[in-house]
């Protein structure tokens, strides 16, 4: 069985290579390995097959058929859920820090989809069988919001509001240093590291339209807590843009300091507001979730330390 993915290429993405944008799509999947797709016929835009050369125009639409390597079993496991709204529709669950979202090869259980599926088990196909109902991502060390589709119309109809950009997704950040602006917006492309493919990192060349907007919530000395809203939704983007300013995230050990920091198991990260349009009823629907007890432990200390 093979998963079918739909890509449709946005404006910033006229003239990118078809490989180096599926590259960016599908972190999962090496460049190379895209190539060999794409030359077995398994990629085709606007229903034609292309070569790796092939250059997109804004408005294609991209199918990246990935046959699976074997027959994964992912079972439902009784991994508890702090559920903040469900209907035939939807599932809008606080993750929490430490739990992988999806399955991947060779890791198929102990995550947020073995959980839904022991919980509901009617989920959407779009995704494949590894990320059923996944509309979109939180890394496994970001805690917060996230919305699951219970079925095939509901995930399309969320992932056009991801597409058009209306669905909001506001976090609350620790960083180093104190941004000079009391709010501010960084607007600079994300893509692939030129030399590490396990990390992110502002490109010019072949990055893809990036922007966030930030406000500072709070001054704790030679630290900031900020409040971070995004535009668009690329791989670790509130990550790498904090990064490139100067300002990395407290415990992020792959785009800061690489040590842990204040006992924190990754970075200090949390998607405490969602807010989308209900797929059926055309109800607008915001939620919020406050900071987890390991996050709130740390701004307790800070400002117990006099800090604030």
């Amino acid at each position: 069985m093979a998963t079918l993915n739909h890509y449709v290429a946005e404006p910033e993405d006229e003239q990118a290579r078809i490989d180096v944008f599926l590259a960016d799509q599908s972190p999962e999947l090496s460049r190379s390995r895209i190539q060999k797709l794409i030359a077995a016929g398994l990629v085709s835009v606007n229903g034609q097959a292309v070569r790796s050369s092939y250059r997109l125009k804004a408005g294609d639409r991209v199918y990246l058929e990935v046959p699976e390597p074997e027959a994964p079993r992912i079972d439902p496991e009784d991994i508890p859920l702090d559920i903040y709204f469900e209907d035939p529709d939807v599932v809008v669950v606080n993750k929490p820090r430490g739990l992988v979202v999806h399955p991947a090869v060779g890791h198929y259980s102990g995550t947020l989809v073995n959980a839904l599926l022991y919980h509901c088990r009617d989920l959407s196909s779009i995704n494949g069988m590894l990320r059923p109902g996944i509309v979109h991502r939180l890394d496994r060390d970001t805690s917060g919001l996230l919305m699951v589709a219970k079925n095939n119309a509901a995930h399309l109809a969320l992932a056009e509001q991801l597409q058009n950009r209306t669905v909001l997704r506001r976090y609350t950040a620790l960083v180093h240093g104190c941004p000079r602006h009391e709010s501010g917006t960084v607007e600079a492309p994300i893509g692939r590291h030129p030399r590490d493919r396990q990390r992110m990192a502002v490109n010019y060349r072949s990055g893809r339209q990036a922007r966030t907007h930030y406000r500072v919530l709070r001054r704790l000395g030679n630290l900031a807590l900020l409040e971070l809203t995004l535009d668009t939704g690329r791989t670790h983007q509130i990550r790498v843009h904090m990064s490139y300013l100067g300002h990395p995230l407290v415990g992020d050990l792959k785009y800061g300091h690489a040590r842990p920091e204040m006992g924190l198991s990754g970075q200090f990260l949390h998607a405490g507001t969602l807010g989308f349009t209900h797929p059926r009823t055309g109800e607008r629907m915001v939620f919020e979730a406050p900071l987890p007890a390991e996050l709130a432990a740390v701004l307790d200390r800070l400002m117990k330390n006099g800090l604030e």
